[in-house]
C-alpha cells in the first residue's frame, strides 16, 4: 500500500530536519492501516520494528512516500516491510527520489484482553 506524507513546519526540531518520532509514528499508522485492510475485523498491535536507522536527512517541503508491502504472515502475527522515499515538492517529482528509512514492522492479534489470538482471514 501506498501513502504521501508533506513534511511541514511543525514537523521540524530546532536545526529544521523532521524529528524521527512523526517518521516512526507515520510508518507505525500507515503499517496498521495496510494490515487492516489486509486482515479486516482483527484487532491488531505493534509489537516489533527492526533496525531503525535514518539514512537521510529529511527537511522542509519534502514528500515521503511510504510503501508498505506485507512480507510474512504467521498464525498470531503479520509482518510488513516499509520503505520511505523522500523526493522534493518544489520539483514535482523530478528531481528522484531518495530512500530515507527501511523497517520491517511486526504486529500480532489481541483479543480485548490483551491475549494473542489467531488473525481471521
Amino acid at each position: 500500500m501506498i501513502n504521501h506524507k508533506l513534511v511541514l513546519p511543525g514537523h521540524l526540531n530546532h536545526y529544521g530536519f523532521l524529528f524521527g518520532g512523526y517518521l516512526l509514528q507515520w510508518v507505525d499508522e500507515y503499517s496498521y492501516i495496510t494490515a487492516n485492510l489486509d486482515f479486516p475485523g482483527n484487532r491488531f498491535v505493534t509489537i516489533a520494528l527492526d533496525n531503525v536507522t535514518f539514512r537521510e536527512s529529511i527537511r522542509l517541503g519534502s514528500v515521503l512516500r511510504f510503501d508498505i508491502n506485507r512480507i510474512k504472515k504467521g498464525k498470531t502475527s503479520a509482518t510488513y516491510n516499509a520503505q520511505v522515499f523522500s523526493d522534493s515538492i518544489e520539483s514535482g517529482g523530478t528531481s528522484g527520489e531518495a530512500l530515507v528509512f527501511e523497517t520491517n514492522i511486526t504486529f500480532v492479534n489481541v483479543d480485548a484482553g490483551g491475549k494473542k489470538q489467531p488473525i481471521k482471514e
